[in-house]
């Protein structure tokens, strides 16, 4: 027998299992491309949104930037005019036709106003100012975004440029008041992000105008100094409704005022995650599709069928071979060859089982005659030692032919129940037991006295080689009884054989004189010995019920051989 294989061993060896090993093997560097595949998309992906933030920060600041000189040049170029009793009137008249100013201002190197076209708020410190000390100490234009105090109802940017007199000596500050919507930060053009809004912050990254202050928060450590360095800074972070953006800041000048840029990180949603999963995800949507495609044709066109020839081997493995497989004509080719195959196997088992069946029955048939032949040697034995016995004088020659007489007789009942019977190597034992007792009292040491039976046998089958012993000890105990309790007067012989469970006992009593009957040391209980120890067992020799001699042997219950073609 093969060794025992457990569920899982035979599910990992089975042909599915390896079909989708295979296959696995055989995709695996579709996946891994499209792995690679999918995080350099990835990459690309990132650094595309990168240089699409860093871009539209910078414009945003470029256009911002290109206003503000554009404000500067219009300072300098009022500046050597912009005091005298017509000063306020001409700053007013260049507010009003160019928009987007929400003032000009003329002050003094003191921080006093010398002139203005609107209304300018009063600032005593205003020569403290940090922008009014950068323009004192030489700087030529300053943006600020927080200058101090407040000048204009709306968002805006105070652009200053440096007034100089008779040698270069600082003599105040030409000042345009720019409103953040003549900055044009504005959300609505091809390079910005969908949903992108704008900031204007200082050095510190407070945001001072915005398109909506919600979107921006502090950003984070060292963020100035690499926008400075490189132009544009990227990071990414929570704004103050707690939402995930990505920002990008520029420098809008020199003076520390910003552009920074806010724009929603790429949901799982959007363009920027699904391009690189697709790349993954079409390959594995492939495997799967190939390996179900694989496994669908593996069950319908292979393993259904080899469990249909399973099953048909199994119904030939228990004998029956009148069944054929005919559902594998639809089949593949392979498979019906498997099938023709099979057939052709059980046709020629059904063949050679018919040849050894008339083989055996030729066997049993010869068996048969050989036993009959022995039985009638037997007899012809027996007739001639009866033909000796009546020719002899003495009666103790002419009993001990008798006994040998018997003997054969009972050897001759065992040949006799072998070829009579329906099997050659079984014999019933109780009707056996029956037949050997009547054949044994109908000799002539029991004469014309009336003899009556009583036998009870429970049923046995067994074999010829446990039967012999059986029979020749009731031959040597049923001879006894003829011999002291029948030989001048009638009586009772019983024979009873039973079995209890792994032990069985043959008993055979009479109603003769008693126990005093019991054979001698002659060959009658020799014999009697011998048999018990070939069977294993033990004989007493007691008193039965009837107050004559009851002989018992015990022995251990013979197994029934088992029934031929077993």
């Amino acid at each position: 027998m093969r060794p025992f294989k457990s569920r899982g061993a035979e599910a990992v060896n089975s042909i599915r299992a390896r079909l989708a090993a295979a296959l696995f093997v055989a995709l695996l560097p579709v996946l891994l491309l499209g792995g690679m595949q999918s995080i350099f998309a990835f990459r690309a992906e990132a650094d595309l949104r990168r240089q699409s933030l860093e871009l539209a920060v910078g414009r945003s600041a470029a256009i911002a930037r290109a206003r503000i000189e554009a404000a500067g040049v219009l300072l300098q170029t009022l500046g050597p005019g912009s005091v005298g009793l017509e000063c306020a009137q001409r700053l007013a008249d260049v507010r009003s036709r160019l928009p987007g100013y929400a003032n000009l201002v003329r002050f003094d190197a003191r921080g006093r106003v010398v002139c203005a076209a609107a209304t300018t708020p009063a600032d005593p410190t205003r020569a403290g100012r940090a922008w009014f000390r950068e323009l004192g100490a030489g700087a030529d234009l300053v943006v600020a975004g927080a200058p101090g105090v407040v000048y204009a109802t709306e968002p805006s940017v105070l652009a200053a440029v440096r007034a100089a007199g008779p040698g270069d000596r600082f003599d105040g500050a030409m000042v345009a008041v720019l409103t953040l919507s003549s900055l044009r930060l504005e959300t609505a053009n091809r390079f910005m992000p969908e949903g992108a809004e704008i900031a204007l912050a200082d050095s510190h990254g407070a945001v001072f105008a915005s398109t909506e202050a919600g979107a921006f928060d502090t950003p984070p450590p060292g963020w100035r100094a690499t926008a400075s360095k490189r132009g544009a800074v990227l990071w990414s972070g929570k704004d103050r409704n707690g939402r995930s953006r990505v920002y990008s800041a520029a420098p809008l000048t020199e003076s520390g005022v910003f552009v920074l840029l806010s724009a929603p990180s790429p949901g799982l949603l959007s363009w920027a995650w699904i391009n690189p999963i697709s790349r993954l995800v079409l390959p594995l949507l492939a495997f799967g599709l190939a390996l179900g495609a694989v496994l669908y044709a593996a069950e319908r066109a292979v393993i259904r069928w080899i469990v249909y020839l399973q099953r048909v081997a199994a119904i030939y493995a228990r004998g029956r071979f009148t069944v054929r497989p005919l559902q594998a004509e639809r089949a593949p080719p392979e498979i019906r060859e498997l099938a023709a195959a099979l057939d052709d196997m059980a046709s020629a088992l059904v063949a050679r089982d018919a040849s050894l069946m008339d083989s055996l029955a030729e066997k049993d048939a010869l068996m048969r005659e050989i036993h009959h032949r022995v039985k009638n040697n037997l007899q012809i034995i027996t007739s001639l030692l009866n033909m000796q016995q009546r020719a002899l004088t003495d009666p103790a020659a002419k009993a001990a032919m008798n006994d040998t007489r018997q003997r054969i007789t009972a050897l001759a009942q065992i040949y006799r129940a072998l070829y009579q019977g329906p099997d050659l190597k079984r014999v019933d034992l109780r009707p056996f037991m029956e037949e050997l007792t009547a054949q044994l009292l109908a000799g002539e040491i029991a004469g014309a006295s009336a003899v009556r039976t009583e036998v009870h046998a429970d049923p046995l089958v067994i074999d010829p080689d446990r039967l012999a012993p059986i029979a020749l000890f009731a031959v040597e105990a049923i001879t006894n009884a003829q011999k002291h309790a029948f030989a001048d007067r009638g009586g009772v012989l019983s024979v009873n054989f039973s079995v209890r469970g792994e032990v069985a006992e043959l008993s055979i009593g009479d109603d003769g004189p008693g126990a005093n009957q019991a054979p001698g040391e002659g060959v009658g209980r020799t014999l009697m010995n011998a048999f018990a120890r070939q069977l294993r067992g033990t004989v007493t020799f007691e008193t039965s019920d009837q107050g004559g001699l009851l002989v018992r042997l015990v022995f251990p219950t013979p197994q029934a051989p088992p029934p031929p073609g077993t």
